[in-house]
């Protein structure tokens, strides 16, 4: 549980830095998360525990939805139960080509119930459920055709790739996206008429902030956009 205490303060102690544009999550060695620690679930440590703990979880998967810049996941080796939940709540993943995920908790008669709700967010039914009713791992190139994965390479060049992608998301407008991503995920949760009553009013939000009319100058004018972040 401190692990989770560690990552939420991360996540969200530097969020109105407007220098701060995207946010890795990484591990050292070749298991990214095997997920909650066990004994910390036996009857003899308590329920008011066991509620703690998974009220610790979900505020770390609402830290990573709402922050206001993308959160990547780079992933080698071992993504397991509350560790895939993890990887699975994050905007991308990047992962290396021997990196497995898994919702194995039916094994040890826990199933991953919470671990669910990201990964059927994030994957077609039927290889969710194969997941969570198997408890078998999925393999990186699995993941990646599945939706899970965004990007797959080779060990040594995942840094690079990563890097790749915090480079593309600093040239744009850290609120332009931060608005985004906001609307991203409540649009999800939304009817699709509902989807797009909201996004009438998120596009001319955005097209009326500095960023936004900053953007459409420097299109007109043919030039670099110099960005505000307002």
């Amino acid at each position: 549980m401190d692990m989770m205490s560690h990552l939420i303060e991360a996540i969200n102690s530097n969020k109105d830095d407007t220098s701060l544009r995207a946010i890795v999550l990484s591990a050292k060695g070749n298991v990214f998360s095997a997920g909650h620690n066990l004994k910390e679930l036996q009857s003899s440590t308590g329920i008011e525990q066991h509620q703690l703990i998974f009220r610790k979880a979900t505020e770390l998967m609402k830290s990573i939805i709402q922050s206001p810049v993308p959160v990547i996941a780079k992933v080698n080796g071992f993504a397991a139960a509350s560790g895939c939940q993890l990887v699975a709540a994050c905007d991308m993943i990047v992962c290396s080509n021997t990196s497995k995920f898994s919702t194995p908790g039916a094994n040890f008669g826990i199933f991953c119930s919470t671990p669910g709700i990201a990964i059927a967010r994030s994957i077609p039914k039927s290889r969710a459920t194969y997941m969570l009713f198997t408890g078998e791992p999925i393999t990186a190139q699995e993941a990646y055709e599945s939706g899970l994965a965004t990007k797959v390479v080779p060990e040594e060049q995942l840094d690079i790739e990563v890097n790749k992608i915090i480079e593309k998301i600093k040239v744009k407008s850290r609120s332009v996206i931060a608005l985004g991503k906001d609307f991203f995920y409540k649009q999800i949760e939304l009817d699709v008429l509902d989807a797009y009553k909201l996004g009438e009013k998120i596009m001319v939000d955005n097209i009326n902030s500095c960023d936004g009319q900053e953007g459409i100058r420097s299109f007109a004018e043919k030039r670099k956009a110099s960005w505000s972040h307002k």
